[in-house]
């Protein structure tokens, strides 16, 4: 493995001006998806075409865009996943009238990519950090799923009090994130595999790309939630 590919981290474009109908606009999210108790991700693999990426597709119409990270990382993985509230830098306002204290952790998306699907289309992909989720909810999900004929649910967001520490004391020593099968919703997702990879081998698989540097901004931003949450019980 080449560390320096693994140390370059890619800078943000200029900003742009583009006025773009929703009939030219096209609107995706995708997530890099960490198991915490073993400190891998997620990372999918074409089985025909040979290339490693992150699981990311088009939101529904109607759906919020992180719900819409969260569903595409399950169907194209197999790993049900919810967002992870982190220390991510971001440019957003608070709230104007909340009485409650501001938490520093947020779910914003760490990148955000501007692509042409067409000549006259525009693709809009954020992406996001997200975790497995724990046997509990892993289990109620499933359940609920099987009573509802298969159909997706989203789960309940990352316990506001909860932290890292106690998320990964939820599962025993030794359990795995389940991983369903034929979860893609077509023939080319049907093609999609994918692996629990330790970080470093994950930005390895995916260098060059943007995924790398969501999956190590997604790690760093966890490592420096871990401290500030040791510190404050110090």
């Amino acid at each position: 493995m080449d560390s320096s590919n693994l140390s370059r981290v890619p800078s943000s474009d200029l900003p742009v001006i583009a006025n773009l109908d929703s009939s030219h606009l096209v609107i995706g999210a995708g997530v890099a998806i960490f198991h915490l108790a073993t400190s891998r991700v997620v990372v999918c693999y074409h089985s025909t075409d040979g290339y490693w990426f992150l699981p990311k597709g088009r939101r529904d119409a109607g759906e919020e865009i992180g719900t819409g990270a969260e569903r595409e990382g399950f169907e194209e993985s197999g790993y049900r996943n919810r967002l992870l509230p982190l220390p991510i830098r971001h440019r957003q306002p608070q709230a104007h009238h909340s009485n409650s204290l501001v938490s520093p952790f947020v779910t914003e998306p760490v990148w955000t990519q501007l692509m042409p699907v067409k000549p006259t289309v525009q693709y809009m992909l954020f992406w996001y950090i997200a975790e497995t989720l724990p046997p509990d909810v892993e289990a109620s999900l499933s359940q609920k799923s099987k009573r509802e004929n298969g159909a997706y649910q989203t789960p309940t967001p990352f316990p506001k009090e909860t932290t890292l520490a106690e998320r990964v004391n939820l599962e025993t020593e030794g359990w795995a994130p389940v991983r369903h099968e034929n979860t893609g919703v077509d023939e080319e997702e049907a093609l999609y595999e994918s692996h629990l990879l330790p970080v470093d081998v994950a930005r390895d698989k995916l260098r060059g790309t943007i995924m790398a540097d969501v999956v190590r901004r997604g790690w760093e931003t966890i490592c420096v939630r871990r401290e500030m949450e040791q510190k404050s019980v110090g």
